[in-house]
C-alpha cells in the first residue's frame, strides 16, 4: 500500500511539473514530446505501484471493445458539430481567436500530432487509467477514485483555461466576468467531463474509448474552428 501511495504522490508531482512546463517554459513544439514522455512516466510509476495493464485501462484483450465503442462516441461528436455547422446561429460558438488565420501546416500539427500525442494520450492515460488505479479504482468503478480523479482532471485546466477569453462562446456566455470565475468555471466543467470519459473508458473497458471521444472533441473543434473563421 505504501508504495502505492507513493507512486501517486510521485504522478501528482509529474503532472504539475508537466504542465507548468507546457504553458509556462517550453516552446510549443516540445508540448507532444513532453506529453509522451510524461505518459511513458505514468505508465512506468503504475507498473512500478503494482498495477498491471487492465487496472490502467490498458489491457489488449479488450482493445476491440474499447476501440468500438471509442467509434461510436467520435461518431456522435462528428455528428454534433455537423449540426452546429448546418446552423448559422451556432457558428459563433466556434469563433477562436486561437485559430485565426491559422495555415494549413500549423492546423494539421495542431490536430495530428500536438492534440493527440501532447493532449489525449497524457490525459486519457493518467486521468482515465493510472490516477484512477492508483486510487483503488482500477478496473472497477468505484465513486471515490472516479471523483478523486476528475477533480485533479478540473485542476489540470488551471493554466490552460486561462486562455479561453479568446474563444467567442465564452464571451458570449460570461460577458465581462472575470478571468478568475471564467477559470472556476472551467475547471469544474472539465471535471464533470471527466466524470463522463471515466464512464465511457470503464463502458469500452478501456482508455482507448474515451481517447477517441477525447480527440473528437478537441481536434475536431479545431477544424470546425478554422472552417468557420476561414469561410466567413
Amino acid at each position: 500500500m505504501s508504495r502505492r501511495v507513493a507512486a501517486f504522490a510521485a504522478a501528482v508531482v509529474l503532472l504539475a511539473l508537466a504542465t507548468v512546463l507546457v504553458n509556462r517554459v517550453l516552446p510549443g513544439w516540445a508540448y507532444p514530446i513532453t506529453g509522451v514522455v510524461t505518459t511513458a512516466g505514468l505508465v512506468g510509476l503504475a507498473y512500478w505501484s503494482g498495477l498491471r495493464a487492465a487496472a490502467i485501462g490498458l489491457e489488449r484483450a479488450h482493445l476491440r471493445r474499447a476501440g468500438l465503442f471509442g467509434l461510436l462516441g467520435l461518431g456522435v461528436i462528428a455528428l454534433g458539430f455537423g449540426i452546429a455547422l448546418a446552423v448559422p446561429a451556432l457558428r459563433t460558438f466556434f469563433h477562436d481567436g486561437r485559430v485565426h488565420d491559422l495555415a494549413v501546416g500549423p492546423l494539421l500539427w495542431a490536430m495530428l500530432v500536438r492534440i493527440p500525442f501532447g493532449t489525449v494520450l497524457l490525459e486519457e492515460v493518467a486521468f482515465r487509467g493510472v490516477l484512477p488505479a492508483l486510487l483503488g479504482g482500477g478496473d472497477r468503478w468505484r465513486w471515490g477514485p472516479v471523483l478523486g480523479a476528475s477533480a485533479l482532471f478540473g485542476l489540470w485546466h488551471v493554466l490552460p483555461s486561462l486562455a479561453l477569453t479568446s474563444n467567442a462562446a465564452v464571451g458570449a456566455v460570461f460577458g465581462g466576468a472575470s478571468l478568475a470565475l471564467v477559470s472556476v468555471v472551467a475547471m469544474l466543467a472539465a471535471a464533470v467531463a471527466g466524470v463522463f470519459l471515466l464512464w465511457w473508458r470503464h463502458t469500452g473497458k478501456g482508455v482507448l474509448a474515451p481517447a477517441l471521444v477525447h480527440l473528437a472533441t478537441n481536434s475536431g473543434g479545431v477544424l470546425v474552428a478554422w472552417w468557420v473563421l476561414s469561410s466567413a
